[in-house]
């Protein structure tokens, strides 16, 4: 019998720096990742992690940073559950592979039972489990082509699928994701979102919604679902296979749709035979309150996507949907060598053990209503935030001039690099790369979360007063 060993001890649940970040240990391990790495690596802080738990990143210089990015919205449980760790490491005693269409193990199918059970939908349901989320998004395309015959996939604007050569076709945002990788898979048409504060030719943003953000209510709604419509007659709307939103737009700006948008889309597609697609590869799993995003919006999809946070750190992706177009595939056609690694398996079942009693998701409301009461306000007290939206522990800023909405990606990069210099993990993201956006751990204590807020905040503030100070310094010989 194997003995056991004891954990290493927690890591201290606070914020602190023992150099500059980077420090010099990481310097050097990031030297060597330059001429040993691909530079189509990107990097968002070069600071290299020895361990992780709870809310912190300690590196290998002793600093412990506020992880406000939970590895692009993977690690939600933490980067060391007790549970992900236990279940693991017995499976590694079993076997690490066998390649589940060769041989088959239960871990699978109990996996594919839990998001059976609890995606949303009240219909008989099927999953199959792959790697990747971008896998997932792929087979979803190939599942709808096969259950209707049709060949288009309709996909939005902001939306963000993936980095294949399908998946990008199917993302929005140009550079980095699609810069000269073209040309791309044919069939693809995009239909315009519905987007608050940026809305379609037809509808002015304004207000706020209490639960998204900037909002002008149902006039953002119909506009973009007649433009919507529009484009379907456009391309042929019974040519369709599938149409593919997110519930709340990741990479494209953490953009909630205006209410009753994705409730138009679903009816759309119930009336020109459709399969609806909701992708919830990053906004799933606990991360807004409720286990699946588009639970917000009162929507169920015919398919519903699952990746990131769903084995806590494990690569592993799920396609969740409706039994007949699920079994509409012919024997062989779905599939993958590592699709459903056991290791992955048993990470999921774990995480599954950690969302039963409902702490984490009331941890995600809590996160929410503490980044509102401290950084909301700051649209209103600053001339350079233009929104605070989101839901639960996915929540972004966009900055932006408030009078015309110029996209100000030179700020959010600026705020960023300042967090990161004190200790606090933050990501950017969106269309125009102007979003910072927040995705803290669902088990990051009150006091440090509220600890990463307040860096953020004062780093929002110090830009704005030196950004108007350099306003006024333009101004003065002018007036002079």
């Amino acid at each position: 019998m194997t003995a056991q060993t004891a954990g290493p001890a927690p890591l201290p649940q606070s914020r602190h720096l023992a150099t500059a970040i980077p420090g010099p240990r990481s310097e050097a391990l990031h030297a060597e990742r330059q001429a040993q790495v691909t530079d189509g690596f990107g990097i968002a802080l070069p600071v290299f992690v020895e361990r992780a738990d709870g809310g912190i990143l300690a590196d290998v210089d002793g600093n412990r940073l506020i992880d406000f990015a939970s590895g692009i919205a993977v690690t939600s449980i933490g980067a060391s559950h007790p549970r992900v760790r236990e279940r693991v490491a017995a499976q590694l005693e079993r076997f690490t592979h066998t390649c589940f269409m060769v041989t088959e193990y239960e871990s699978f199918t109990q996996v594919a039972r839990w998001l059976n059970e609890h995606t949303p939908g009240d219909f008989e349901k099927r999953t199959a489990l792959f790697s990747t989320g971008a896998e997932a998004v792929e087979n979803a395309v190939k599942i709808a082509r096969s259950a209707t015959g049709r060949p288009k996939v309709l996909v939005f604007d902001e939306a963000y699928h993936g980095r294949s050569l399908l998946t990008m076709a199917m993302t929005a945002k140009e550079n980095p994701y699609r810069l000269n990788f073209g040309p791309f898979p044919a069939e693809i048409v995009r239909a315009a979102s519905a987007n608050p504060l940026r809305p379609v030719a037809g509808a002015s943003a304004a207000g706020t919604n209490d639960d998204g953000g900037a909002a002008s209510g149902a006039d953002v709604t119909t506009a973009a679902l007649a433009s919507v419509e529009a484009t379907l007659a456009e391309h042929g709307a019974d040519a369709f296979a599938a149409m593919v939103i997110e519930p709340i737009q990741g990479e494209g700006g953490f953009v909630v749709p205006a209410p009753g948008f994705l409730k138009g889309l679903r009816d759309i597609a119930d009336r020109h035979g459709i399969v609806l697609v909701i992708d919830e590869i990053q906004a799933g799993m606990g991360r807004t309150g409720t286990l699946f995003a588009s639970e917000h919006e009162g929507i169920v999809g015919d398919i519903t996507l699952s990746a990131k946070a769903l084995a806590g750190g494990l690569p592993l992706s799920a396609v969740t949907g409706r039994a007949d177009l699920m079994n509409a595939v012919h024997a062989g056609g779905l599939g993958g060598t590592y699709a459903g690694n056991p290791l992955a398996c048993e990470a999921a079942l774990a995480v599954f053990e950690a969302f039963e009693d409902g702490s984490l998701l009331a941890n995600a409301r809590s996160i929410e209503a503490a980044a509102r009461e401290v950084l909301e306000p700051l649209v209103a007290e600053t001339d350079i935030v233009a929104d605070f939206r989101g839901r639960g522990a996915m929540l972004a800023l966009e900055f932006a001039d408030q009078d015309t909405l110029a996209p100000r990606a030179d700020l959010a990069k600026e705020i960023s690099a300042r967090c990161h210099a004190r200790g606090v993990l933050t990501l950017t993201c969106g269309t125009h790369g102007n979003v910072i956006r927040l995705l803290p751990p669902l088990v990051i204590g009150d006091e440090l979360l509220r600890d990463g807020l307040a860096v953020l905040r004062q780093a929002i503030l110090d830009v704005t007063a030196e950004a108007g100070a350099r306003t006024a310094e333009a101004a003065a010989p002018a007036l002079a």
